[in-house]
């Protein structure tokens, strides 16, 4: 049984829209393989909440789907040339850059509040508070200063000079009307106190095109037109994300048209949308869009039996990743030999790479002590037998068809490895978050372009309970010389300057390897005909942020 429904639209929004009456669509039915952990925009950096913030807000700034950064929130993007950001000596010796942002005078909260410099002065202190838990901590402690001009126009003295600098997408504003007494009156709860946790469908909380209506924690996600909204008027009346955490299931939901569509972000695998393109390319276009998304297996260091960075060379040395790619996604998904892809401006290929090599595996792992085998597994001199844990999402038909492969080619190495799955909620929002997971995670990060990749290598941004498990390094990484190189490449203006560094940092990661590359992913979007105005992005920002531009045209499905 179809959830889609027909209405006839008040002339207005038939108006807005730009459709007749006859084609008008009230319901738009989303599927995606995970429900948020948390709906606070600034705590968890779960993609399931991208998705759904990004129909419900809007960052200050964000990378288009031409990669080009522009204002969302602000009037123009600030600059060294428009006199929008200053350098300027904050301390002997110190320099660091005034960047000055003035809010659309259009945008409300859903409840019709304006949206003002109040609500930016709560935000930065949420954020820079040590117990608050915000998953990017170090970008607000980098704010030393606030300087508020009036209701729309604030400046930003930042501690250091950023190629970067005009970029303010993981500042997501708070609610200061209805968040600040909760925060104040116990910080240190306030990740669970927080009225997204509490009051989710508060229509105060929300002023995009959208605001959250309904909730049904782990099953679907119900969103309606936010009347406060000023921008273009979306197209669809309702959009639910139903939450399906099976991929086969997924597909299955799209086919019976239980769902009108699977976010390409967050859906179906690349294998399976390859086996669904060829059988169902008459009712579906289907879209692969290659990106900065880094799948990749996280390593505990804090596990003593991968300590030793020889032991992390052998796993890697131990997986054929070329013939995963080549096998399981057609060549689509190409092997990844460090965080930076060759389709970011920063890509160097001086790194190391590490071919498919069972012999030199082996030899490094007799030299790392684990010469000892027995019933095919390795020991070593303390009898320790080398069994690792290696965790994922559960439901992703394609991360399990890969932790089998890895499984069965680690035992061919002398490796014993366990599996184990568990729910993204969980996985994300707990395991790897608090750096629960006993050895091995695997999962993505996705990055905007030509991010230095500090919140996951820099051995600041470990996270722990004394910073509130913020900061995203939570395999524990800790080197120096990476420390400074990423600290130095954030503050290089000069274009080929900062490329070397980015160099070095791939050089670093691969001698190291705080992480085991897999590849960089292709996001498979997969469209019904009728669906237009859906732009894959391959970053961060993803295509729900232009919503709006969404409509269905009945007339192209047929």
């Amino acid at each position: 049984m179809t959830a889609l429904r027909r209405f006839a639209a008040p002339l207005l929004a038939i108006a807005l829209a730009g459709v007749s009456p006859a084609l008008a669509k009230d319901e738009l039915v989303i599927g995606m393989t995970q429900y948020p952990a948390s709906f606070n925009p600034n705590i968890g950096s779960m993609l399931a909440k991208t998705l759904v913030e990004s129909m419900t807000s809007r960052p200050v700034t964000a990378y288009d789907p031409d990669w080009a950064l522009v204002c969302l929130l602000c009037t123009e993007l600030p600059s060294l040339e428009n006199g929008g950001a200053t350098i300027e000596e904050y301390a002997p010796g110190k320099k660091g850059i005034a960047v000055t942002y003035t809010l659309r005078p259009d945008i409300r909260w859903g409840d019709g509040t304006p949206i003002s410099t109040r609500d930016v002065a709560f935000t930065l202190q949420v954020g820079q508070h040590p117990q608050s838990g915000v998953a990017s901590a170090e970008n607000y402690r980098r704010i030393r200063q606030l300087d508020i001009k009036d209701e729309r126009t604030f400046t930003f003295h930042i501690d250091r000079i950023t190629f970067d600098y005009a970029s303010a997408g993981d500042f997501r504003l708070l609610p200061a009307h209805i968040e600040r007494p909760v925060f104040e009156a116990a910080p240190a709860e306030y990740r669970n106190k927080s009225a997204y946790e509490t009051d989710t469908t508060n229509k105060a909380l929300w002023f995009g095109p959208y605001r959250v209506a309904r909730t049904v924690p782990g099953a679907s996600i119900e969103l309606e037109r936010n009347p406060t909204w000023s921008g273009k008027a979306p197209y669809f009346k309702r959009i639910v994300f139903r939450i399906i955490e099976n991929t086969a299931a997924l597909e299955a939901n799209l086919l019976s048209g239980s769902v009108d569509y699977v976010a390409g972000e967050l859906g179906l695998s690349l294998d399976q949308a390859l086996a669904f393109e060829k059988r169902h390319k008459d009712r579906f276009v289907v879209v692969y869009k290659p990106g900065l998304i880094y799948e990749h297996v996280d390593i505990n260091l804090d596990n003593a039996l991968l300590a030793d960075r020889r032991v992390r060379q052998a796993l890697l040395h131990g997986i054929d990743r070329a013939a995963i790619s080549a096998r399981l996604f057609e060549g689509k998904q190409p092997v990844a030999h460090g965080p930076v892809s060759p389709l970011d401006p920063m890509y160097s290929d001086a790194a190391r790479h590490y071919a498919y090599d069972p012999a030199a595996a082996r030899k490094l792992l007799d030299a790392a002590g684990f010469g000892d085998i027995r019933g095919g597994i390795r020991h070593n001199a303390k009898g320790e037998r080398l069994t690792i844990e290696l965790g994922t999402t559960a439901g992703n038909r394609s991360r399990e068809q890969v932790q089998q492969v890895l499984q069965s080619q680690w035992k061919q190495i002398g490796i014993d490895v366990r599996l184990k799955a568990e729910p993204p909620r969980v996985f994300f929002g707990e395991t790897v978050r608090k750096r629960a997971y006993g050895g091995l995670a695997m999962y993505a990060w996705v990055s905007a372009p030509q991010s230095v990749p500090r919140s996951t290598l820099h051995s600041q941004e470990i996270p722990s309970e004394a910073n509130g498990w913020s900061g995203q390094n939570s395999g524990g990484y800790s080197n120096p010389e990476m420390d400074r190189t990423l600290d130095a490449a954030e503050i290089e203006l000069d274009a080929t300057k900062r490329k070397a560094l980015f160099a070095e940092i791939q050089r670093l990661y691969s001698e190291d390897l705080p992480a085991l590359p897999l590849y960089f992913r292709s996001d498979a979007f997969i469209l019904p005909r009728a669906l237009k105005g859906v732009r894959p992005t391959g970053h961060l920002n993803v295509s729900t942020l232009w919503v709006e531009d969404w409509r269905w045209d009945d007339a192209a499905g047929r």
